[in-house]
């Protein structure tokens, strides 16, 4: 069966043409001004002849002669615009081109920047900050440390007590006892001692006071009759004033081993230290001797009954003038002690007084061991401690 011919369309009738709808084969003009590159004079580029009335002036450079262009600017063929483009690759400025190239511009300095986070070193505080920073560290100059005048304090208060416990180790010793017993004007014994006896028994006492042994050490010695040389309370009395030696002796240690330590401290943390505890310390101790001398003198059998009754029990140290104690250390022998003990604690403390005074060459010379420490204090500090010290110096200047 013969098929039927559409007699509106024959072979020859021409073929029709379809619209172009590949997107690829686009203008090469951009679809708005705004994506139009920057001329070097600031304007986008210029529009087509036909729009503006004018020629257009040519951008780019021109073509290869196989690619030619159509009148109005643009290839006839995908392959034409592909040659022209590989031929404008070296040529045609960057969409944003200028926007990058201001980028890379540098900047001219503005009335204001933010400084790096580092750069705040170098900036100077204003001059109040620098003038209260310098208040106070000139404040904290002046302030002295707690620690070396604790230690000045102690030394201060133990040096009284460790040469009054010197001064009577001094006495309650044998060589004392010998200087006594033959001393011109030493009142003799009534009763039948000699000077030696004296000096024999007299030394078990003495050794009694400072040695360990018991009671028994006194109590089981007899004379030349084979009868107890003393009696049961002298001997109970003497174990009470052994006691306080003891005592006394241990403390007066145990301040001396305080007080070396104290000097230890402050002969490196405080220059001077040493010597105005010391120095406060014969003050003190010159004050305390002098009163207990005045005190003495004016009275001395009540001195020396008050110091008895701190000591030791009522009716515990009194005896008869028969009894060994008495015949052995009379009042004058008491009176002797107490003389010894005055004068060496005085002597000491006098000395250490003269040797101790602040005079201006003790006193220059400790100002400059201090400025010397506080130099060196300076050196070892920080990059922004130094700082602040060259911003306080430029204030005060």
């Amino acid at each position: 069966m013969p098929t039927e011919v559409n007699p509106a369309v024959s072979d020859k009738s021409p073929t029709p043409h379809e619209p172009d709808t590949d997107v690829h084969e686009d203008p090469n003009e951009p679809a708005f001004d705004w994506m139009k590159p920057k001329t070097s004079g600031g304007s986008t580029e210029a529009t087509p002849a036909a729009n503006t009335g004018a020629t257009p002036v040519a951008a780019k450079p021109a073509a290869t002669s196989s690619t030619a262009t159509p009148a109005n600017g643009q290839p006839e063929s995908r392959a034409d615009r592909k040659a022209a483009e590989a031929a404008d690759a070296g040529t045609e400025t960057p969409l944003f081109a200028d926007t990058l190239a201001e980028a890379s511009t540098p900047k001219a300095s503005s009335h204001y920047s933010e400084p790096l986070p580092t750069s705040a070193l170098q900036i100077r505080p204003p001059d109040d900050e620098v003038a209260r920073r310098n208040a106070e560290r000139e404040q904290a100059a002046k302030v002295k440390p707690i620690g070396p005048r604790i230690f000045q304090v102690l030394l201060a208060v133990f040096y009284p007590v460790i040469l009054l416990v010197l001064a009577v180790r001094a006495v309650t010793s044998p060589l004392f006892l010998w200087v006594e017993y033959n001393r011109p004007g030493f009142p003799g014994d009534g009763y039948g001692f000699s000077t030696d006896d004296r000096m024999t028994y007299g030394s078990y006492a003495v050794d009694y006071l400072s040695n360990w042994a018991g009671p028994r050490y006194l109590g089981g010695l007899v004379n030349q009759d084979g009868e107890k040389l003393f009696t049961d309370s002298e001997v109970s009395h003497m174990a009470d004033v052994k006691l306080v030696i003891l005592s006394s002796f241990g403390a007066g240690l145990l301040l001396i081993i305080l007080s070396i330590i104290a000097i230890l401290y402050l002969r490196k943390r405080s220059n001077g230290g040493i010597r105005r505890g010391l120095f406060a310390g014969s003050i003190v101790t010159l004050v305390i001797i002098i009163g207990l001398t005045v005190l003495a003198a004016l009275s001395w059998q009540q001195f020396f009954t008050e110091f008895h009754r701190i000591f030791f029990a009522n009716g515990t140290w009194t005896f008869s003038l028969e009894d060994t104690l008495i015949r052995l250390f009379p009042g004058q022998f008491w009176i002797d002690a107490g003389i010894v003990i005055g004068a060496l604690v005085f002597l000491a403390a006098t000395l250490t007084f003269i040797f101790t005074w602040p005079t201006k060459r003790r006193r220059g010379l400790a100002d400059k061991q201090e400025a010397a420490d506080e130099n060196a204090e300076l050196s070892d500090e920080t990059p922004e401690d130094a700082s602040l010290s060259k911003d306080t110096t430029d204030a005060t200047r």
